[in-house]
């Protein structure tokens, strides 16, 4: 019996190197090339993807983006936009909107994440193709943390959620979704430095850099407003300092603070005026940055330099165990919380919206109660049967 015959209808040679397949597809005839030598394998086997293709049109799962990701016609005869649109083209669209909202710190997180995790992730397959089941078996394999991986699927959430917004796809796939798995226990990163250690931290800087650490020390300020801090913000008749600004290393200028909270009033400890004090013979005449690198007398640009050139060479010198510099904000809210500060007023005076942060973060430099805290709540409000009563029972126990 000879070999059946393969119907090549359909099928032409279009050069020496490629072979055309014609179809119709919504009505429109349609002429596509592949790049195969026109021999009679390649010819039979062009045949069979025609016949493939004429089957999936007919049964409603064709896809002509996927068929010719190249086709000049894709876009057009695509079943949705989003079969026509890579991953890695929309989320670099996205970027570009992104720019003029996002403060420079935040776009270059996007920038980061987008090139470096969600495009060689997800980059080559279609937007419309992009499945929950995916993104969760790729969240399965990372390695980082729970607060990493959400920071990455936020950034993806909210490019799907654009797209959406574009009718370039009808849902988003990470809509009321997010990706968790059990962590082990971290050590506490909160490690304030002892009254001993400031003193020996302070005494081995030369004075601009040590005016600029005991403000941090006594102020809580993060290192981006401190560097940001000018004398213009400063009120020394009320004894405040106003927190509105930041700079960041990825920055090009002065940003708003991180949250809306973080527009503040901080006021000025006894200690904090001081190091103003001392500061100003260095600083206030130019009216501008009170703290400034004190190797090139210019404002610090970030806390990459002032980790290098002020702070570690100073722990070195006192022979204090390294911490990096943001620890200073970790010390103010230990010595305030300590020494039985509101709760409330040390979260206002860091920039926090309410104090649950406060608790949560720093619960164990929280004193208990006084010991005799609620007794003028017994005096007022126990009767005197309910008086007697206690004290009979405590007489009791104490027998």
């Amino acid at each position: 019996m000879g070999k059946t015959r393969i119907d090549r209808t359909g099928i032409t040679a279009a050069s020496a190197s490629s072979i055309e397949i014609a179809f119709t597809y919504q009505g429109r005839r349609c002429r596509e090339r592949i790049k195969l030598k026109p021999t009679p394998a390649n010819l039979d086997r062009a045949a069979l993807h025609r016949a493939a293709i004429i089957a999936a049109i007919a049964d409603g799962t064709f896809n002509y983006a996927v068929t010719f990701p190249d086709s000049k016609h894709a876009s057009a005869l695509a079943a949705s936009p989003g079969d026509a649109i890579t991953v890695a083209s929309w989320l670099d669209t996205f970027v570009r909107r992104s720019s003029r909202q996002l403060k420079s710190s935040t776009l270059r997180d996007y920038r980061n994440t987008v090139n470096n995790a969600l495009i060689p992730a997800f980059g080559q397959l279609a937007l419309a193709d992009l499945r929950r089941p995916a993104i969760r078996a790729w969240c399965s394999t990372l390695e980082c943390g729970n607060k990493r991986i959400g920071n990455m699927l936020s950034i993806m959430r909210a490019a799907l959620d654009a797209a959406v917004d574009d009718e370039l796809i009808e849902q988003n796939p990470l809509a009321r979704w997010t990706y968790r798995r059990r962590e082990p226990l971290k050590t506490d990163d909160i490690d304030p430095f002892s009254a001993a250690e400031q003193m020996a931290i302070l005494e081995n800087m030369e004075p601009a850099g040590r005016n600029m650490i005991q403000f941090a020390f006594w102020t809580g300020l993060r290192t981006s407003e401190l560097i940001a801090l000018e004398w213009a913000d400063i009120d020394f008749l009320r004894g405040y300092a106003r927190i509105d600004k930041a700079l960041t290393q990825a920055a090009d200028a002065e940003e708003s603070t991180k949250t809306r909270a973080g527009r503040r009033d901080v006021k000025l400890l006894a200690p904090a005026l001081a190091a103003l004090s001392s500061q100003k013979s260095i600083t206030y005449l130019t009216g501008g940055k009170i703290f400034i690198n004190p190797r090139t007398r210019e404002p610090w640009c970030g806390d990459q330099a002032i980790r290098k050139t002020l702070w570690t060479p100073a722990l070195k010198r006192a022979g204090v165990r390294y911490r990096r510099p943001y620890q200073t904000r970790h010390t103010y809210a230990s010595m305030m919380l300590s020494a039985g500060e509101s709760p409330m007023w040390v979260a206002s005076q860091m920039g926090h919206a309410d104090w649950t942060m406060i608790a949560r973060v720093y619960g164990r430099w929280i004193p208990d109660a006084a010991p005799d805290a609620g007794a003028m709540a017994v005096s007022l409000f126990a009767g005197e049967g309910q008086k007697k009563m206690l004290a009979k029972k405590l007489s009791s126990a104490a027998n």
